[in-house]
């Protein structure tokens, strides 16, 4: 019953050997100081290689934009030989994996930045709480970045693509969702700025442009991806006309020819970010006629309806995929998932504990999972 989801699909130069492909999860587990990718990481997403596609935990790009204790960066050379291997070991197993680049933007605390306020489009203050090296602290405001600066970080992104060529990547995908900075560019309650960068929508698509312009330079369209999340507020970013400003957004990746647009987008009954604001999939599928990548609280069984519906090419399973790392075989064979909803706890745990320890349907013992995290 599952069969679609085993067929092929082409996205620019990505041949994935399947439809189910890998969201990118933020884990915490790199090394630090430094934000190095190790031999743990390595073996982690070796196991998730059955994936279509994986795409990677979020990445910084800068010291300025990463604020996520022992999330990878890929801006040093150590970063860029820490990564080597974990994309040695998805090709070992037949798989493709692409890098998301992130700036967190307003969302990076003080503490990652020796005391210096975060960037963002506009001088605002995100709500809630960060995490720290220290433990939870308030946000803190951030401060506009200059036009000038808005360059610099063009440029940021353009020198952390090359470096995600260097450690051997299938591509990259630039994480414009969630309320970090692209996003803080796009929704109008955290872009206030009133010069080429802000008011209309195509000024406020502009950074985005630039951006991924400065990616298919260095890659070529064919192996460049991006990710929204265009329905509803997410950590203080929204908008009151979302079709408005995502179409732009699918415009600009319909222009620029990308390999593939994915999409979060929760629901009213979502279990991470509800919401009753419409989902914007159609608005974009009109304009961007590559392909499309969906995910959000999706079942096996929603994916094969969607797929089949022509609604999307692919959907990108996140949670399911931290305690599954034999997702694909397991939709394959009917299996039982037992996603690891209950212990959040141990998504951003140090050490292997749910992390790498999960087994496959294959293994014997499934009693023990998790919990050393709880």
């Amino acid at each position: 019953m599952h069969d679609i989801l085993f067929k092929p699909v082409t996205a620019g130069a990505l041949e994935a050997k399947n439809r189910i492909w890998m969201a990118p999860l933020t884990r915490g587990r790199a090394t630090m100081p430094g934000f190095v990718p190790n031999a743990m990481n390595a073996k982690y997403y070796r196991q998730r290689a059955n994936a279509g596609v994986i795409i990677s935990e979020a990445t910084g790009i800068s010291v300025e934009g990463l604020g996520w204790p022992s999330a990878p960066g890929i801006w040093s050379d150590e970063q860029v030989e820490g990564w080597k291997p974990v994309v040695d070991a998805v090709h070992d197993e037949g798989g493709l994996i692409v890098l998301q680049m992130w700036h967190m933007g307003r969302l990076v605390h003080p503490d990652f930045l020796g005391g210096e306020a975060p960037v963002s489009a506009s001088a605002t203050t995100a709500a809630g709480h960060a995490h720290t090296p220290d433990g939870r602290k308030d946000y803190e405001a951030a401060r506009e970045l200059t036009v000038e600066e808005v360059a610099r970080v063009v440029e940021d992104y353009r020198h952390a693509a090359e470096n995600a060529k260097k450690a051997g990547f299938d591509g990259v995908q630039l994480h414009g969702a969630n309320g970090y900075l692209i996003d803080q560019f796009l929704r109008e309650t955290t872009n206030q700025r009133t010069d080429e960068y802000g008011g209309s929508v195509e000024n406020r698509t502009r950074f985005l442009r630039e951006v991924l312009t400065a990616l298919v330079d260095v890659w070529g369209a064919d192996r460049v991806g991006v990710r929204f999340s265009p329905n509803g507020e997410t950590q203080g970013c929204d908008d009151s006309n979302p079709a408005a400003i995502f179409g732009a957004a699918a415009d600009v990746a319909q222009d620029l020819g990308i390999a593939f647009v994915e999409l979060r987008e929760p629901g009213p009954d979502g279990t991470f970010g509800q919401t009753d604001v419409p989902k914007q999939h159609d608005v974009i599928r009109e304009k961007y006629t590559g392909t499309l990548v969906l995910n959000s609280d999706y079942t096996a069984e929603e994916a094969v309806r969607d797929v089949s519906a022509g609604t999307c090419d692919a959907v990108a399973f996140g949670r399911p995929y931290i305690s599954n790392p034999d997702l694909a075989a397991r939709i394959e064979a009917g299996a039982d998932w037992a996603p690891n909803v209950n212990v959040p706890q141990s998504w951003y745990l140090p050490g292997p504990a749910g992390y790498i320890d999960y087994p496959t349907m294959d293994e014997e013992d499934t009693a023990s999972v998790g919990v050393a995290a709880e």
